[in-house]
């Protein structure tokens, strides 16, 4: 590369996976998806969306994975700003796993509900879990206080500083 050339992104090194491990496999819900259309001139949010530009980085390299399901394309579609919704399914368009609501996921939401969680929220983390996910990502801070189960729930920062801690020790 001459002195003059900038590096691109494809020439960087990734974060994830590191060789001879599986991709990690992320959920993102419709509060961290759409994080980056909300007001930023608030600290937390202004860096909940710089990670969620990250993660987007990453899934467009294929650096991690992400899943989609029923849910996140009912509330899509229900999404008022027809510039949101487009970007989301572009998002959403890069899914290599897809979960249907079935009486699996309605039981295991109810389950979920008793965690002080309500309404849609349940049925998001019934099929991440369904779904096998390594982490739950969400901005939604009664998902991050309340949810006890089998999978990872982290905010988008909080998953960022993970991988790059992560990338640090290898």
């Amino acid at each position: 590369m001459s002195e003059r050339e900038e590096p691109s992104l494809s020439q960087s090194p990734s974060p994830l996976p590191s060789p001879g491990r599986d991709k990690v496999k992320i959920y993102l819900d419709t509060s961290a998806l759409n994080r980056i259309f909300d007001d930023q001139s608030h600290p937390h949010i202004y860096l909940e969306a710089t990670a969620m530009l990250i993660i987007f980085m990453l899934i467009e390299s294929q650096s991690i994975e992400i899943v989609s399901s029923d849910v996140l394309m009912f509330e899509n579609v229900k999404n008022p700003y027809s510039e949101r919704q487009k970007f989301v399914d572009l998002i959403l368009s890069k899914t290599n796993e897809y979960q249907t609501i079935n009486e699996k996921i309605v039981n295991r939401a109810q389950a979920i509900e008793k965690l002080n969680i309500k309404g849609i929220d349940v049925l998001h983390l019934a099929c991440a879990e369904e779904l096998g996910v390594n982490c739950f990502i969400t901005c939604d801070k009664r998902i991050l206080k309340n949810y006890k189960g089998p999978i990872e729930v982290k905010n988008p920062v909080d998953f960022i500083t993970n991988v790059l801690q992560k990338e640090e020790n290898q």
